[in-house]
């Protein structure tokens, strides 16, 4: 029996968005009965599309009488997660040929490394670099000659882009398909250990510099939870993933096993098959739940609130955070993942992983079990299965019934928390999301002054400096997509972590972003309505007090209301963020870009 707060939530959602879902489901009905235009198009457009293929495809494709699968690719070979799919398209081209079908790569996507970025003017392109995604996959598949598509991408905006577009493509049936996160390096309370050493001044950049890359070791995505690895779990648990294939390790004949099987899957999905699955079909208001579910449940990447919200649009489905902070009251806290605890994802994997995971949410009626997946029109229940090679074919059987390791994953009877974690803060300075599950309960609730920073550059100046040995509320503001493309602020963990070691109270606010590997430190963030747009936060002053109640989701500046209406709003010239590594081309985006709370994308 589904609970029923998952059901009215779901029923709140499916009336909200009835009058956008129904357009949405009537402008791909209208593309379905269309079609795949191969067979349409001229001979000079046809020609174009064959000329790269082997003959043997050629003739195929001439005739149109087999599937053709348009692979698009987020491969390249300075982003670890994503070197893997250097192999991938010709693993699949050979099993989708001995399946009975074509498949053509279609077109890249850029794909940045957030890793890379952290604390660096190109991390303000990243948020942007999703919609960026989206559009190049429309332009991929633009071509209407495919029958289905294979997305390949793994990390922080890749994949949400690539849903964007799957949805809008509706019309056709996608399936993703993972590269695996890397083998565990050094674990990751060691590596917080000595980045903590190094934000101290008590080791130099040569012992860090061994640390991070005994970390960050080889193909493969980074170990830890955040919005790499969270996009892997909603990926699996909305059904876009074959069951079972999330965190399996690069390069092992299981993964290469998992890819083959998924090329095959998408041939039996497309129109010419016998299950045909549209994307935006499958993708429906049970399958947004699910993957607001399976966040909540895992302590997931703070950045989707953000990309839930705008990938379930593309679908003409509207969520909002109220959804959100509603659900997270009811789906327990189900694992202890870094930085919700010590384990890596390979640890979560050992212990059960998904398959474990799902069951328990699926046996307690957290999720919609009859959700339609790329696997089956039929529910869920085949995402309890596990993926396992038995003489080198590829069989899914029966995952365990329980967790091996209940320190890292629990079942829903008996979990780390009867919430998710996730808590949607009001008050006078707007609305701001702050992720607690991570946050210890006596550092939860913090009444202290502001130190107003204008950047993240700012405090951490301020930090080595030694002027921040005090209680204070460090609000960081104009980082919103509007001024400066909202970069990931994740750099400050480290000094604000020191500070709140040493006893202090601390605080965090911000308009920005903190990535989904923020943790012990209690953070407002994503503060809407935005500075640049005008909103409250750009107000306060040095000295103001601010109460941030992680516990009751309270933010408020206690400054008399008349008072601090009165103040005008600061003149912050914003040009320096506007200009190099490409920040000028797009001033287009942050210019039309939404608010965070309805995804912060250009499209809304």
């Amino acid at each position: 029996m589904l609970n029923d707060g998952i059901a009215r939530v779901t029923d709140r959602i499916r009336e909200r968005s009835h009058a956008s879902r129904s357009a949405y489901l009537a402008r791909i009905e209208a593309a379905a009965k269309r079609g795949v235009h191969r067979s349409a198009v001229g001979c000079a457009n046809l020609a174009h599309a064959v000329a790269g293929c082997s003959p043997a495809d050629q003739a195929d494709l001439k005739r149109d009488e087999k599937p053709n699968i348009g692979i698009v690719t987020s491969f390249n070979d300075m982003l670890s997660a994503h070197q893997p799919f250097e192999r991938y398209p010709d693993l699949i081209k050979s099993a989708v040929r001995a399946a009975g079908g074509i498949a053509q790569v279609a077109g890249g996507v850029p794909a940045m490394c957030d890793g890379v970025t952290q604390g660096r003017e190109g991390m303000e392109l990243s948020l942007f670099s999703r919609d960026v995604i989206a559009m190049a996959t429309a332009i991929a598949l633009s071509h209407d000659v495919f029958d289905g598509a294979l997305l390949l991408g793994v990390c922080d905006k890749i994949v949400p882009g690539l849903v964007i577009a799957a949805l809008t493509f509706g019309h056709l049936p996608s399936i993703f398909i993972p590269a695996g996160p890397m083998p565990s390096g050094i674990s990751n309370t060691e590596k917080s250990r000595i980045r903590q050493l190094a934000a101290e001044g008590k080791i130099g950049r040569a012992e860090l510099l061994e640390a991070e890359a005994a970390s960050y070791h080889s193909p493969g995505t980074c170990t830890f939870y955040g919005t790499a690895n969270s996009n892997q779990m909603l990926m699996e648990i909305m059904g876009l993933h074959l069951p079972g294939a999330s965190f399996v390790n690069p390069n092992t004949p299981l993964r290469d096993a998992l890819t083959e099987a998924a090329s095959k899957r998408i041939l039996e999905i497309t129109a010419r098959g016998n299950e045909f699955t549209p994307a935006g079909e499958m993708i429906d208001e049970r399958a947004v739940v699910n993957g607001m579910v399976g966040l909540l449940a895992t302590g997931g990447s703070t950045n989707h609130t953000i990309h839930l919200v705008a990938m379930a649009r593309a679908a003409g489905i509207h969520i909002n955070w109220h959804d959100l902070s509603t659900l997270s009251d009811i789906v327990p806290s189900l694992t202890r993942i870094y930085p919700n605890g010590p384990a890596d994802v390979n640890q979560f994997q050992q212990a059960g992983g998904m398959p474990v995971l799902i069951g328990s949410l699926l046996d307690h009626g957290l999720l919609h079990g009859d959700a339609s997946t790329v696997w089956s029109r039929d529910g869920m229940a085949a995402y309890r299965d596990q993926p396992r090679l038995e003489d080198g074919v590829l069989h899914w059987r029966p995952g365990p019934a329980e967790s091996a390791d209940r320190a890292i994953l629990r079942d829903a009877a008996d979990p780390f928390s009867t919430d998710g974690g996730l808590k949607i803060m009001h008050g006078n300075l707007g609305e701001a999301v702050a992720k607690i599950s991570a946050v210890k309960p006596e550092h939860r609730i913090v009444e202290a002054p502001a130190l107003v920073f204008r950047s993240q550059e700012e405090l951490q100046a301020a930090f080595k400096a030694g002027e921040l040995h005090r209680d204070f509320i460090a609000v960081v503001t104009h980082q919103g997509p509007m001024a400066n493309g909202m970069p990931e602020l994740h750099k400050l963990t480290p000094p604000l972590g020191v500070l709140q070691d040493l006893g202090f109270k601390i605080g965090l606010v911000t308009d920005g972003r903190m990535s989904g590997a923020s943790g012990k430190i209690p953070a407002a963030i994503h503060v809407t309505p935005e500075c640049a747009r005008g909103g409250p936060l750009a107000k306060i002053r040095d000295g103001d007090m601010i109460r941030l109640d992680c516990a009751a989701g309270v933010l408020s500046v206690l400054v008399d209301d008349d008072e601090f209406a009165a103040r005008p709003l600061p003149e912050i010239d914003l040009a320096g963020n506007h200009h190099g590594v490409g920040r000028e081309l797009f001033a287009a985006f942050r210019s039309a870009v939404a608010g965070a709370d309805v995804g912060a994308s250009v499209f809304a």
